[in-house]
């Protein structure tokens, strides 16, 4: 058995020796390769990687030009890692190593996939908490995967579910819905997040933003089929306006101001109908989006 453990870096020189030696100290008596993604880096992380890494180690360095972002990071370990688990952490020693014999334990009980959810995330502002309750809750929402709520990147998945995402040719590329679409039996380990001990998140409102949207265009249609409805409605509304805006001429002659009705009806009904045929055009526009993602159409478990 050989354990795959990927770590994707950027800008984490205060931190990544004693990143390497934890997870070296932890995993010593567990056959293991270490692969850091160095994320284009500016500072010294790249250099003091290979100072621990020697180009004969069994560990390994993959760095790229610049910086491409965290799940680009996490993708290009998945491509690299020969283990017959594998397991992804982020390098800032909020995630607990130690967490990995659990996972490695369930994953010898036959589960393929082992995530750890955060009962707890010390040293994050209530902002940051508010944002990420907001987030999986609204992908839960509106989208049509199981994402389990408060979970991040880290955990351990076997084999074959890996070798199904490396398959996956998307672009944009959200790893922990991949991971679910891709099925597989899993199971969840609560753990506390701890404080950063070193260096600054590398996560900042515009990334968090982005992963967000990538979470919910990868995954639904949702958005384009509102625009229809919202169509449809302003449609019905135009109507109504019309219909009272008639009434009340015939009804109530002298309180009604020249031209206000007509003006009113074509704003509302147009708009409406306008948002209507976007919603129609997006519903065309979501199947071919589907289409060109080219994900398979079933994933086996096994051939007998």
């Amino acid at each position: 058995m050989l354990l795959s453990v990927i770590v994707p870096v950027f800008n984490e020189e205060e931190i990544v020796a004693k990143t390497f030696e934890v997870l070296e100290d932890e995993l010593k008596n567990v056959p293991h390769e270490l692969i850091f993604v160095n994320d284009g880096s500016k500072d010294r992380t790249k250099e003091i990687l290979e100072s621990l890494i020697p180009e004969d180690s069994a560990n390994k360095i993959v760095s790229f030009s610049r910086n491409f972002g965290h799940q680009a990071a996490f993708s290009a370990g998945l491509q690299a890692c020969k283990g017959d688990a594998v397991v992804i952490i982020d390098g800032d020693l909020q995630d607990p190593p130690s967490l990995i014999h659990k996972m490695l334990e369930k994953w010898k009980e036959g589960f393929q996939i082992v995530y750890a959810q955060r009962s707890k995330r010390r040293g994050e502002s209530i902002f940051k908490k508010t944002t990420a309750y907001l987030f999986y809750r609204t992908i839960h929402l509106l989208t049509n995967i199981d994402i389990p709520a408060d979970t991040g990147d880290f955990r351990l998945m076997d084999r074959c579910v890996v070798d199904q995402i490396n398959n996956l040719p998307e672009r944009s590329r959200f790893l922990r819905g991949l991971v679910c679409w891709v099925g597989f039996k899993r199971i969840g380990i609560l753990y506390e997040r701890a404080e950063r001990t070193a260096g600054t998140s590398k996560y900042p409102l515009r990334k968090m933003m982005r992963l967000a949207i990538d979470g919910i265009t990868s995954f639904s249609t949702i958005p384009l089929k509102i625009s229809f409805v919202i169509g449809l409605l302003a449609s019905v509304l135009g109507f109504g306006i019309f219909v009272w805006s008639i009434l009340e001429k015939f009804l109530q002659p002298e309180t009604t101001v020249p031209g206000w009705a007509s003006l009113m009806t074509a704003i509302v009904f147009f708009a409406g109908v306008q948002l209507m045929s976007i919603g129609i055009m997006g519903e065309y526009i979501g199947r071919i989006y589907e289409e060109v993602k080219g994900r398979p159409l079933y994933i086996t478990e096994k051939k007998k």
